[in-house]
């Protein structure tokens, strides 16, 4: 269930930080409506290192459509594998 409190919950930041943990971000809210999220560090490290991935996977994605597919097997030699 997600853990979701008001951001006037700040006030004791110690107890809103203690309910952080890895895949169990706390969410504020402000005003009712959502606002912004605390998350473990070493989850946000992961979250960015996943939209780097995908930002250069759609980057090959892009190239190979703009400049053709290359068989599996060649892939496989240029990669040494």
């Amino acid at each position: 269930m997600p853990n979701i409190l008001p951001v006037s919950d700040l006030r004791n930041y110690k107890n809103v930080i203690n309910q952080v943990s890895y895949g169990n971000p706390v969410y504020l809210t402000k005003n009712g409506r959502s606002s912004v999220a605390i998350v473990d560090m070493k989850e946000l490290d992961e979250l960015r290192a996943l939209k780097n991935l995908f930002s250069e996977l759609e980057k090959g994605e892009a190239s190979a459509r703009k400049e053709g597919w290359i068989p599996l097997e060649d892939a496989r030699k240029r990669l040494g594998l």
